[in-house]
């Protein structure tokens, strides 16, 4: 016997129709199942950009996953609006017992869902939540003394030890699926409606939704016994280009981290502990919200002084600091919304060490610009970079970005394919083009300065003011 007569799925992160708890939990125990997803206003208004690609991301993946539902007889409520509204109009309108949706982590979605079941409870509809986007939540890895973990090694050798078969197996959804209601819905708000436009996604190499992809990770599947040598070189195809699709859940982590267990190997199991890196920030968020309103989580580093040179940040944004690997990644951003994991870290060190420019003011761009953009991994990588982190770089490291260059780029092809002034440039020439002399650089029909930039900044110089920056902010032991 069925607990609810009614329910209603909210989809948010979790753009699947397979493996997925909530609409699992919910035709378990419902005679009728709808669904909804809400484009939240309160969410689109706050991005400047109106060319935003995951927005146009989302909106492919919603097309493929309202046309499953449809196939089974069901469909696919796509609004927009206020969503703290619009899931209590509907769960009304549809006279259901219960909302149930999977959790999400960051402090403006819990405030949120919070005010979503108290306004439900007021009609006597239930709310509730289910992990779904990671492997462990909250309080599930803990410390011997009961307290959360700050240091990666320990808490990967904890999540690891725990990670069994029960913990990576899939919800049986198709089992139950009878039990979506028939119903039809309007069609998806169209992108302008909505304040929109199309981007470049459709010419980027990024298939969308849960057949783009499974697509992806049947190709990286062939790889994986390769990652761990390959991932750290952007011009080779060594990741598994999943994170936009992890971050808006048209594939299950628990099929992923199931697959690179069962597999092994070290590639497998370096991607796993990527994949662990994520659950990392995931709890981090959760028992330290303050990272997500620019709060440092040290303490001691929370106020450094930045000097904060805005035409440097500028030029940071633009790939124009005459480093070319910086230049060549910030361009990749910005023209794909993607940026190879070994470059985020290596822009991050530059802005901040390089550059003196406050790790904030990195983070927002990075918000603004990446189609994978998740908060916890954003803030976690970039406290990270900035040494003001859990468990992040020591303050003393700085990334040099030439040998940065010569190491994970030797060839100049990554360089090649954004920075294309600097195609005539010799393997060698191409780290540091402002040692060319000026004959060879007429030669190659270059004027650094001129058709590429000078560099903005002498790393040196610069490495040597931010180690005194740090010194001086961080605490006597």
């Amino acid at each position: 016997m069925q607990k609810y007569q009614k329910s209603l799925v909210w989809f948010r992160r979790d753009l699947r129709d397979y493996d997925h708890a909530a609409f699992y939990y919910a035709l378990k125990n419902s005679a009728q199942v709808f669904c909804i997803f809400v484009f939240d206003k309160e969410i689109l208004d706050q991005l400047q950009d109106k060319a935003d690609r995951r927005v146009e991301f989302i909106w492919e993946s919603l097309k493929e996953l309202k046309s499953a539902l449809q196939k089974q007889g069901g469909d696919l409520i796509v609004e927009y609006g206020l969503a703290k509204n619009i899931i209590v109009k509907h769960a009304k309108r549809l006279g259901v017992d219960a909302v149930l949706s999977n959790r999400d982590y960051e402090p403006s979605a819990v405030e949120r869902d919070t005010d979503v079941a108290k306004n439900l409870a007021q009609f006597n509809i239930e709310f509730h939540q289910f992990k779904d986007q990671v492997l462990f939540e909250k309080d599930e890895v803990l410390t011997q003394q009961g307290k959360p973990y700050g240091v990666f090694t320990p808490y990967k050798n904890a999540h690891l030890k725990k990670l069994d078969d029960y913990f990576l197996q899939a919800y049986p959804v198709d089992r139950y699926i009878k039990h979506l209601a028939k119903h039809q819905a309007e069609p998806i708000p169209s992108l302008s409606k909505m304040g929109f436009k199309t981007t470049n996604l459709s010419q980027m190499n990024l298939p969308t939704g849960m057949s783009g992809a499974l697509q992806l990770f049947e190709d990286f599947k062939e790889r994986i016994q390769h990652y761990q040598e390959t991932r750290n070189f952007p011009a080779v195809k060594g990741p598994s280009y999943l994170s936009v699709h992890l971050r808006f859940g048209t594939i299950s982590i628990r099929h992923l981290a199931r697959t690179a267990k069962n597999t092994g190997g070290a590639g497998a199991e370096t991607w796993l502990n990527e994949l662990i890196w994520r659950d990392f920030y995931f709890q981090i968020l959760h028992h330290h919200p303050k990272v997500s309103s620019g709060r440092a989580y040290k303490t001691e580093f929370d106020a450094l002084p930045f000097p904060n040179n805005k035409a440097l940040f500028q030029a940071w944004c633009d790939g124009a600091t005459g480093y070319p690997l910086v230049d060549a990644a910030m361009r990749q951003l910005n023209q794909t919304g993607y940026m190879h994991n070994r470059l985020r870290m290596v822009v991050a060190s530059f802005l901040v060490k390089d550059l003196l420019v406050d790790w904030r003011w990195g983070e927002h761009y990075f918000a603004e610009k990446l189609i994978d953009f998740d908060l916890s991994a954003n803030n976690g990588g970039w406290q990270w970079a900035a040494s003001t982190g859990c468990d992040a770089q020591p303050w003393f490291r700085i990334f040099n970005p030439i040998t940065q260059s010569e190491k994970f780029d030797g060839a100049g092809k990554f360089i090649r394919k954004y920075v294309p002034e600097l195609t005539a440039c010799s393997d060698k020439e191409i780290h540091a083009p402002w040692l060319i002399t000026p004959l060879n650089q007429e030669m190659l029909n270059i004027q650094i300065g001129k058709t590429y930039p000078s560099p903005v900044i002498d790393h040196s110089t610069q490495r040597n003011l931010a180690l005194s920056l740090y010194k001086n902010a961080e605490k006597p032991c």
